[in-house]
């Protein structure tokens, strides 16, 4: 592998010729060890069933021989004494005589000589069986003493050894025939294994000419993929440093845009509020004033009134988006309470708000980072869940705030948190993360809905002024409701004002002037 820039370079899409060629005699030689050792096992097998196939034939010859003589020493037995019990030997004989005989004809089917033999060990044994019948039946109706007779006249013993020297002859040529393929078969075998030790000398000396090309390609690889790693490591050396560069100013962001948020809401609080209030108070003297004299201008300025408390209204919704006034005045508890009544309203989700009260002891800053996470939390849930029931719990473990919002809808999709635009979830993230906390998103209990599970230490070393205090450390809050309406008859011009924005009070007041 090489790394060029040469526009004309053409890169190589099969191996060398020689390579090819030695791989594919490898291949042959591989082959024809295979075709050889396949040969080798099947005459080893064929070797094993006909080892198989004697040791069968012998076992039936002598469980042959051996129904004769028992059928024979019963039969003497049953002369002696008369019992029948001395006859079973002779009757399971004749029971087993033809079976054993079509088996031994079955297992020397491709033997003609040793069919011919058991064909005449067939014969002497069936005279042999009907000798002893006739004699049985001379027994039964002469006795003993012409069984007697008949035996003086009968060469019993004669026959009897003809048999046993018929089923010797037949063991013996069958031994002889399995040791005559043994010996075939050996010297088979060492053939196949002269072939084979060959075969594999050969395909040895391929292995090690592959072996060397081999090596060779793999130095040049190493080199080539040292060079790869080289230059992976400094990409990924420069995606950590540019993505946390992107997230230091992630937070920054977070931070900067929270601290202008109470800026804005402060200096509308204060300055914007105080000039609306002097303004709602001129309107009213001065309406008082025409109301007799000139109705008509009086009326004009009862509207431009009613218009004033609807801009005092817009005011305070832009503060409350900018910085809960509750957060700052009755802490996180009451805010997202308060802003969970909001939702069910709004929505009409029921959302249950489990707030524990120890968790007004947060920081500004960690409080206002849990109200974030809880607004966009269930911002998400009113755009996507198709929920019915959601449930917002704050705590405190240990020394953390623990937040969880869950719902029951549809579920968020396992790669929500990896999509490009998912800016929310990466916000929420951002937010935990700017106060060394985690954020995890998941699907809700037994895979229903979806839960948003953040934890954010109480304190966090080292922290820098945070959102909503005064920037040269006077540590008031950002925002502060001031009951500044003058008292009945008393007015005040627009350079002595000091009032503060007008809360629900003045409001009515406005409304009712």
């Amino acid at each position: 592998m090489y790394f060029t820039t040469d526009p004309k370079f053409r890169p190589v899409r099969s191996l060398p010729l020689y390579q090819t060629l030695l791989c594919v005699v490898c291949v042959l030689f591989l082959v024809l060890n295979g075709v050889s050792l396949v040969r080798n096992l099947d005459g080893l097998n064929q070797a094993n069933e006909r080892q198989a196939r004697a040791d069968r034939v012998s076992g039936r010859l002598q469980y042959l021989n051996l129904l004769v003589t028992d059928a024979e020493s019963g039969m003497r037995g049953y002369f002696l004494s008369g019992s029948d019990t001395y006859l079973g030997p002779l009757r399971t004989a004749q029971r087993e005589l033809e079976h054993e005989f079509a088996a031994l004809k079955d297992l020397l089917a491709d033997n003609p000589s040793q069919l011919r033999n058991l064909a005449q060990l067939r014969t002497l044994v069936t005279r042999r069986f009907g000798l002893m019948g006739q004699a049985l039946e001379v027994y039964r109706h002469g006795g003993l003493d012409d069984i007697v007779t008949i035996a003086r006249t009968q060469d019993d013993k004669t026959q009897m050894d003809e048999i046993r020297l018929q089923v010797v002859i037949m063991i013996g040529e069958q031994n002889e025939l399995l040791a005559s393929r043994g010996a075939a078969f050996y010297q088979q075998s060492r053939r196949a294994a002269l072939f084979g030790i060959g075969i594999n000398i050969a395909a040895l000396v391929v292995l090690v000419l592959f072996y060397n090309l081999i090596r060779r390609g793999f130095r040049l690889r190493l080199l080539a993929e040292r060079a790869l790693q080289q230059t992976n490591d400094g990409l990924e050396n420069v995606v950590a440093s540019r993505t946390e560069q992107l997230s230091v100013l992630s937070r920054h962001l977070i931070r900067v845009s929270e601290e202008e948020k109470a800026r804005l809401a402060r200096e509308l609080h204060d300055e914007m509020g105080a000039n609306l209030t002097a303004i709602g108070m001129h309107l009213s003297n001065v309406g008082e004033q025409l109301k007799d004299s000139h109705p008509a201008q009086a009326e004009m300025l009862g509207r431009a009134r009613a218009t004033l408390v609807d801009t005092v209204e817009l005011k305070r919704r832009i503060i409350e988006d900018l910085r809960p006034s509750l957060l700052d005045n009755m802490g996180l508890s009451a805010a997202l309470e308060s802003y969970c009544e909001d939702f069910c309203r709004a929505t009409g989700v029921d959302c249950e708000a489990l707030i524990e009260r120890e968790v007004d002891r947060a920081a500004p800053m960690q409080a206002i980072a849990l109200f974030r996470i809880t607004q966009e939390s269930l911002n998400n849930v009113a755009k996507y869940a198709k929920a019915r029931h959601v449930i917002v719990h704050l705590a405190i473990e240990g020394e953390a705030l623990v937040l969880e919002v869950s719902d029951d809808g549809v579920g968020i999709p396992p790669d929500a948190m990896r999509r490009p635009k998912s800016h929310g979830l990466l916000g929420m993230r951002e937010r935990a993360a700017l106060l060394g906390g985690s954020l995890k998103v998941d699907r809700g209990v037994n895979g229903i809905g979806t839960s948003v599970h953040a934890i954010v230490p109480l304190t966090m070393p080292g922290a820098g002024p945070e959102p909503g205090t005064d920037m040269e450390g006077a540590g008031r809050p950002a925002l502060t409701l001031v009951d500044t309406t003058p008292a009945q008859g008393q007015t005040q011009g627009p350079d002595k004002t000091t009032a503060q924005s007008p809360g629900p009070e003045q409001v009515q007041q406005l409304r009712a002037g």
